[in-house]
Parts: C-alpha cells; structure tokens; sequence
C-alpha cells in the first residue's frame, strides 16, 4: 500500500473504517467517501468526503473529482458502500428491490464511472467491489438483496472485460460479516463462524496491490467458517 492512492466508499461504516485503517497504517493515502456527513479536517494523508449521495451520478463524479485534485492520482476505488434488507418476495414493497439495487449497484456503477479516467492513468489502477456469497444462491427472504449484489458480480465482470489491458476489477463475496448490527440483528447465531472485518479487509487490499496484477473479472469467496 505504500505510496498508493485509495478512494473507499461506504468509509465510516463497520468495514470501510477498518479497510480505511488498514491502508492507512500500511503507507497509503485515502480518500473516504460517505453518506454520512464529516466534518474532519484534509491532510495530505486522508481527506473524508462526507454527506455524498453516491447513487446519484453528479455526486459521485463530484467525490471522485476532488480525491483526484486532492491527491493528484488515483489507483484504487474500493467500493464498499451498501446495504441489506430482508424481506420476502410475496410480503414485501417494490421499493425494496429499488432501493438495493439503487444502494448497492448503482453506488459502485457510479463511482467506478466517474473514477475510471484515473485508474487508467494509473500503472495499476484498481477496482474492488464488495458482493455477496448470499447472491450466488438466494434463500427465503433475501430476493431483494440478492438480486442487487448478482448486479454487482456481473457488473465486476463486465467492466474487467472492458478494462483488461489498464485496470484490473475484482469483487470480494463475503458470507455474514462479524459486525455489531449483524450481531445484534442474530444475537443466537456463533460469531466465530462469521468473517471479521480484518479478515476482509486483508483480501481488499490485497487486491487493490500490485501483487494482484494477474487477478481481474474474479468473483472470491471470503466466507470464514461459514
């Protein structure tokens, strides 16, 4: 991560803030992009842009535009924002299907458009989507979201087709990630079988490395003990 200019969306959530971290400690400089609104000063390490809608496109470019002034490069967007809804398809409101598909695939379409002018001038510019194990074979109750995170593996390979010669795009397909609101959400479940946030994050960044240069259109299982 030395010396690699990160943009990490959806930063101040369970695991973009470890992600965030994670590269930091490691040399990087980042750009933290969030809905939620920040009020933390730039330095020439780390620059939070906060209050950004990022399923509007204008938003998104606007983000993507300052961390590249801010910085004077990009080499890796790690597009972690999103979001996870239950609901069953016979009970639930269309606007579900909307909104995850909206969170969660046009969040990191619009990002990654608006960034792809700068990863390609980069020697190694990278893209790394966050999927979902869940979306490979949905179960009662997770239609909405699983459809949205299916969005986002194909949207993985397609642009890795449409990059392959400049920027390598990959995706990393959790199963149930160990967070408080996860927990909270299945206080019954054995948290040891879940993947932790670091665990996650390790694979991240290893992909956003120079030594992923061969990996690109790949779609990877990190299901912890699952």
């Amino acid at each position: 991560m030395q010396g690699k200019v990160l943009v990490v969306t959806g930063a101040l959530g369970a695991l973009g803030c470890v992600v965030v971290e994670t590269a930091l400690s490691r040399g990087a400089r980042v750009a933290s992009i969030d809905h939620a609104p920040s009020q933390l000063p730039a330095t020439s390490k780390h620059i939070d842009l906060g209050g950004v809608d990022l399923t509007d496109d204008a938003q998104a470019k606007q983000a993507i535009d300052a961390a590249a002034r801010h910085f004077g490069s990009l080499d890796a967007l790690i597009n972690i924002a999103g979001g996870f809804s239950y609901e069953t398809v016979s009970g639930g409101d269309i606007r579900t299907w909307q909104r995850m598909y909206a969170i969660n695939v046009l969040t990191a379409l619009n990002a990654s458009r608006a960034a792809l002018v700068y990863l390609a001038a980069s020697k190694a510019g990278r893209i790394v989507n966050v999927g979902a194990m869940g979306a490979l074979q949905a179960g009662a109750g997770m239609g909405a979201y699983a459809a949205s995170k299916a969005g986002v593996h194909r949207l993985t390979e397609a642009l890795a087709n449409e990059c392959k010669s400049k920027i390598t795009v990959n995706a990393v397909l959790p199963s149930i990630i160990d967070t408080p609101a996860n927990r909270a959400a299945q206080p019954d479940a054995d948290f040891a079988q879940w993947v932790r946030p670091q665990e996650l994050a390790e694979v991240i960044l290893f992909l956003a490395s120079d030594a992923a240069s061969a990996i690109t259109g790949a779609l990877i299982p990190v299901s912890g003990r699952v």
